[in-house]
């Protein structure tokens, strides 16, 4: 599934973890918002969570995945197991596009309705049309930088924001830990 039109990074480095997502709505080639909220805090606070895709795709996902951590006591691998996999068998859920990136204080995943759940080697995850610029910023800010997530999320994103016509350069970032 090819997502356009935003950018979430999610970093972890020293025990914390940063989500980031870019502010841009757009509506084929129109910017139609510049300051929406990608990013936000699921399960009391426990698990961050971003998006993209279609937004209204992306808050049903988010809601039936809060649902789901409700039902396993916030337990993010289990929650998200069962999402995808009500996700991939749901006639209504399985046509819906967007990409979620979750994360605990312990691990992240990508989670899509292609039945994918992915938790990566590195502590990085990046999606959307500029995910590919944020990925190759914030691996080399990992790599020769001494900047905390929350840093490397933003200046990763900022970086995609030059680049990427699809995400802007109005960031909201959440944290863990």
């Amino acid at each position: 599934m090819k997502i356009h039109h935003t950018t979430v990074v999610c970093v972890r480095r020293e025990g914390k973890t940063a989500i980031a997502g870019d502010g841009q709505v757009s509506f084929e080639n129109t910017i139609m918002k510049q300051g929406s909220r990608k990013v936000q805090k699921l399960a009391g606070g426990k698990i961050l969570a971003g998006y993209a895709g279609a937004a209204a795709d992306a808050l049903t996902l988010m809601e039936r995945l809060e649902a789901k951590l409700d039902q396993y006591g916030s337990n993010l691998e289990r929650a998200g197991l069962e999402l995808v996999k009500e996700w991939r068998t749901d006639r209504v859920l399985r046509r819906l596009e967007a990409l979620l990136v979750v994360a605990d204080a312990r691990q992240m995943f990508l989670i899509s309705g292609a039945g994918d759940m992915i938790r990566p080697d590195e502590d990085l995850i990046a999606v959307g049309s500029g995910g590919g610029y944020a990925r190759a910023a914030a691996v080399a800010l990992m790599q020769h930088t001494q900047l905390g997530a929350e840093e490397i999320a933003r200046e990763a994103l900022r970086i995609a924001s030059g680049i990427c016509v699809f995400t802007n350069d109005n960031i909201s970032v959440e944290t863990l830990g």
